[in-house]
């Protein structure tokens, strides 16, 4: 599956399935790591590794703006047969809709795989997630999972239709 977005008739994202080894993934989850050390006292690198994605029920995506320029990047994993964890998400912000257009293929892609439901995780003062998954249909949820009994950490859960 293959998404595009295209902004006044210019293809400006693409969002596909890609290889989490490659050097632009690689940068990309640095870069996140990064930021999300900034925002929150810790890189989110303890919750998440590349080899998770070697699952069948696993998905990598990357988002590339219209020169081919990775952008942005997700993934999903299992939690449960029927329950997908959003991970990962992260836009490098150059190129506007890149959040929506990976949530966008990673739901669909979710879906597709048989799962009914994304959760995820974020920190309560990383404020710009926050409300990016309220304004995109997540409900905050009881933490599960490692984030049980960590009150810096919010849950969400997305039922997908």
């Amino acid at each position: 599956m293959l998404v595009k977005l295209i902004l006044q008739g210019i293809t400006m994202i693409t969002v596909e399935k890609s290889d989490p080894f490659s050097s632009e993934s690689c940068r990309l989850i640095e870069l996140l790591s990064a930021e999300l050390a900034a925002i929150t006292g810790d890189n989110g690198k303890s919750n998440f590794t590349v080899d998770a994605m070697s699952d069948d029920k696993a998905l990598w995506a990357l988002a590339k703006n219209s020169q081919g320029n990775a952008i942005g990047c997700g993934a999903i994993r299992p939690l449960t047969q029927n329950i997908a964890e959003l991970k990962r998400m992260f836009s490098d912000r150059s190129v506007p809709g890149v959040g929506c257009a990976l949530l966008k293929f990673l739901e669909k892609s979710a879906k597709e795989m048989g799962y009914t439901e994304l959760r995820l995780e974020t920190r309560h003062i990383n404020y710009r997630a926050v409300n990016f998954y309220k304004k995109n249909g997540y409900i905050r949820i009881a933490n599960y999972g490692p984030y049980i009994g960590r009150t810096e950490a919010v849950c969400f859960s997305k039922a997908l239709r």
